[in-house]
């Protein structure tokens, strides 16, 4: 059996279009980028009045294009990416968490890619990830030819950082942002006459708030006006502000460099390009008085910028007033492009978003838009959008067309109007109750379509004296491994049969060389001695503009422990030392699995 590998997306695309009826139709069909910010807030750009900072590239997309004035993501990054990638809310699909699994959507949903490539397109993700590392959960298993980027929630170092290219590990190339849009960029470059979807899924301004040098200057010591709203001016921490508006600005020459060259490439006119965030700002700063911030299920936490330029179909200036968010991207997109999305809805799995095509090209609102709800939830706060109210479970009732601060609550003023949308959200918990899932659930391994599965130290537990590096688990490793009682375990679904090679990325200074490490699946077990000194000081404190509190990184070197065999099966995959020669065993940060593969034609 043959894996699956990726050399070519373009090849794969190309046969696609052949299956779709031949090439002729490519012409006529819009390319797509969607460009995706994190913890960007809607007050983070020039365009919405922000005086702290320029932004004139995103800006552009609106005057060119259109501006989507009340668009709604979720509280938190990987609920709105999974329903921006599948069109429905999160809450049906087992997304429950940022991490530890709780970040993946169900592998029997289909997501944005899948309809697109079906449709004849090539696919391409670069960038955070954020909704599972291991297949069937991985950006290659989930409809998009090529990946470049990283699969966790938050990242430890934006400079040449350890990254992944479709499975391998690779290294970054410079500051990230400028590395991903640069292989979007070649994407477009390769792409012909073959027409692509690009998600462009940027990391920041999410901490570390690590910017080049440039950036930097520009706010180092540049005074920050506060937002309207006294308790976001109160908490305002200044040298964070700076640095996100730092770090905005990097966005906005990337995604300048990202409409120049379409132009220059004479794809501007007949591609899609979409600009969003995943959630409030990430800090108390200027977001045109907006009440809540990231992790909140208030305006200032759910409101998002939504930009969408399609030179072909939507007239410069366009203004969208209707209320829209995340889930409405899928079918809004597949219309654009012709793709006929609800007979591809899979059964038992209709999408909650609506398409905004229509509004977006010059019509008016389509009847269903006039009376929809916009939910949505984090923790146990669920709020409730209409076109004029927003209602919060906890009572609170706010009429937003006149009162967007969320001041006045209004819900004994209009308490016919609290006990409909009230309703409406009991009914709407409801619809997902018993979905969620919050349970621990195993990481898969060695899928049958799947060359390389990472399972890193964020997804492992222990016992004994070993400590994780950070509080935050993402892009921990394991630390204080010094003894041969303490055991490093995964819970594992070993979803295929093979024999893989088995690497650990570790760092281990000279002295403490000589360590025997063993590592076990059921019966199967590899036993090794590290042999090699893997010296590395922490790195991202050097880049870092304001103190961090998520965990440093080191430079991660791999060591072969050999090859083991799986056999399917729920199991617990241990590591653990047998001798210690030295004060510790090593630090720990991923195992990779690699299977080997016989090929007679090789």
């Amino acid at each position: 059996m043959l894996l699956r590998r990726f050399p070519s997306p373009l090849l794969l695309g190309f046969a696609l279009s052949l299956l779709a009826g031949g090439t002729g139709w490519a012409a006529d069909r819009p390319n797509v980028i969607v460009v995706l910010a994190d913890d960007q807030g809607w007050g983070d750009l020039s365009l919405h009045g922000n005086p702290n900072l320029s932004t004139p590239n995103i800006d552009s997309m609106a005057r060119d294009g259109a501006h989507v004035e009340n668009f709604y993501v979720c509280a938190v990054c990987s609920p709105t990416r999974a329903e921006f990638l599948t069109g429905r809310y999160h809450t049906r699909m087992g997304v429950y968490s940022t991490s530890a699994g709780g970040e993946r959507f169900d592998a029997g949903e289909q997501t944005i890619a899948e309809v697109f490539r079906d449709a004849g397109y090539a696919t391409a993700a670069y960038g955070k990830w954020h909704s599972g590392m291991q297949w069937p959960y991985h950006p290659n298993a989930r409809g998009f030819d090529d990946y470049y980027g990283f699969c966790s929630g938050h990242w430890g170092n934006y400079f040449d950082p350890m990254l992944e290219h479709n499975g391998r590990i690779v290294k970054g190339k410079g500051f990230i942002v400028d590395d991903l849009t640069d292989h979007a960029m070649d994407f477009v470059s390769r792409s012909g006459d073959q027409p692509f979807f690009v998600y462009l899924a940027l990391n920041t301004p999410h901490s570390p708030m690590q910017v080049p040098q440039e950036y930097w200057d520009r706010f180092a010591e540049k005074p920050m006006v506060p937002d309207p709203e006294p308790e976001n001016s109160k908490r305002q921490d200044v040298p964070h502000t700076r640095a996100a508006m730092a770090m905005c600005e990097n966005i906005d020459d990337n995604v300048g460099r990202l409409l120049a060259h379409l132009k220059a490439t004479g794809k501007d006119q007949n591609t899609v390009v979409v600009y969003f965030s995943d959630n409030g700002p990430n800090g108390a700063r200027f977001n045109g008085g907006l009440r809540g911030r990231k992790g909140s299920t208030y305006e200032g936490g759910l409101r998002s910028p939504c930009l969408i330029r399609y030179p072909d179909k939507i007239k410069p200036g366009t203004v969208v007033g209707s209320i829209s968010g995340a889930i409405d991207l899928l079918p809004t997109l597949a219309d654009f492009a012709g793709i006929d999305w609800k007979s591809k809805q899979r059964s038992g799995k209709p999408l909650d978003g609506l398409s905004i095509a229509g509004e977006l090209a010059g019509g008016g609102p389509d009847a269903g838009q006039q009376d929809r709800v916009i939910f949505s939830r984090w923790r146990k706060g669920v709020s409730a959008r209409t076109q004029q109210y927003r209602m919060h479970d906890n009572g609170q009732l706010y009429d937003i067309q006149s009162d967007r601060r969320e001041k006045s609550d209004l819900a004994n003023e209009r308490p016919e109007v609290a006990q409909r949308l009230g309703q409406a959200i009991n009914d709407w918990k409801q619809s997902y109750s018993g979905t969620l899932g919050e349970q621990p659930r195993p990481f898969p391994l060695g899928h049958p379509e799947a060359e390389w599965t990472q399972l890193p130290a964020r997804d492992a537990t222990f016992t004994g004296a070993i400590k994780r590096s950070n509080r935050f688990p993402n892009c921990t490793y394991l630390l204080n491994w010094k003894d041969t009682e303490s055991e490093i375990r995964w819970d594992v679904d070993v979803l295929g049969s093979g024999r893989y090679e088995v690497q650990l990325y570790y760092v281990c200074p000279q002295d403490d060389v000589g360590a025997t490490i063993q590592l076990s699946l059921g019966d199967a077990i590899l036993t090794t001695k590290i042999t090699t000194a893997v010296e590395s000081p922490l790195v991202g404190a050097e880049q870092d503009r304001v103190e961090r509190q998520e965990g440093y990184v080191r430079w991660w070197q791999p060591m072969t422990l050999g090859t083991i065999e799986l056999s399917p099966g729920r199991k617990t995959l241990r590591l653990k030392a047998t001798e210690v020669p030295g004060s510790q065993v090593a630090e720990m940060r991923l195992l990779m699995f690699r299977k080997l593969i016989h090929d007679a034609a090789e």
